[in-house]
């Protein structure tokens, strides 16, 4: 069935961060994917976590530095990242912030995200 998604859930996280969902869990009701837009200011950061779903990370403006278990890479402007499930990852933003697209398979949920305190 085609579907029209004609505006994203916005959903509210700490830090300044923005999060728009097209599609998963909260937008419409999908555990198989999620796409979500977000705009996160510069300095932005979030705890590191081993998610249980795979993640690629699509940036469209600014850089999102993503640390790893075997160093960190600047993603900048027009180049995209894909982590695996169970990998252990830590988001911040660039100097300049970051746009970016995040497309979660299986769809992202809190508990499933395995953030650290």
């Amino acid at each position: 069935m085609v579907r029209l998604i004609d505006a994203p859930a916005r959903i509210p996280v700490p830090g300044g961060k923005v999060i728009d969902e097209y599609v998963g869990r909260v937008a419409t009701q999908n555990g198989a994917v999620s796409v979500a837009r977000m705009q996160a200011p510069p300095g932005w950061d979030e705890p590191a976590q081993t998610p249980e779903f795979d993640e690629i990370t699509l940036v469209l403006s600014g850089s999102v530095v993503v640390e790893h278990d075997g160093g960190s890479v600047e993603v900048a402007a027009g180049q995209a990242l894909f982590t695996a499930a169970g990998e252990r990852v830590r988001y911040t933003a660039g100097p300049s912030g970051a746009e970016y697209v995040a497309v979660c398979l299986p769809a992202f949920a809190p508990d499933l995200a395995g953030r650290e305190d």
